[in-house]
């Protein structure tokens, strides 16, 4: 994990890009998660029937399918952690920035769909304990 710390603007200025990314790995997650499911489904039928004859062409395409998908999420991910930024739940598309306030760090929250950061939560709170960006944070800077 990153030592970086952003600035409220920073963060904002960072958000197209991030989106972005974000929606790369949130699509393909969705893909995997499609192709997991064809495959259980795949396996029970197979099960239930005490065997079947499979293609095997077909479902060799759809892992490798999934394969290449789940390695776009994972450079997607790993991309927006190289920036500083923290994954926090990729379901919901939410992302959080280290901020340091008055010698504290803080973390400044946005989850995809919001225009920009309006929230902020202590490191151990989490979600559940967001709370509306201040002027105290608005104004904080780096300090180098």
């Amino acid at each position: 994990m990153s030592d970086r710390t952003f600035t409220l603007d920073e963060a904002q200025s960072l958000l197209p890009v991030l989106e972005s990314l974000l929606r790369t790995a949130i699509s393909a997650k969705k893909l995997m998660d499609e192709v997991d499911a064809e495959m259980q489904a795949l396996q029970q039928r197979i099960f239930l029937n005490g065997g079947t004859f499979l293609d095997v062409v077909p479902v060799a395409r759809r892992k490798a399918e999934r394969a290449r998908t789940e390695q776009r999420a994972k450079d997607s991910i790993a991309e927006i952690d190289s920036i500083g930024v923290q994954v926090k739940d990729l379901n919901i598309g939410l992302l959080d920035f280290p901020c340091e306030v008055e010698g504290q760090i803080i973390l400044l929250c946005w989850k995809l769909g919001e225009k920009s950061i309006t929230h902020w939560h202590g490191t151990e709170e989490g979600f559940a304990g967001r709370k509306p960006i201040d002027q105290r944070i608005a104004r904080a800077r780096k300090i180098n």
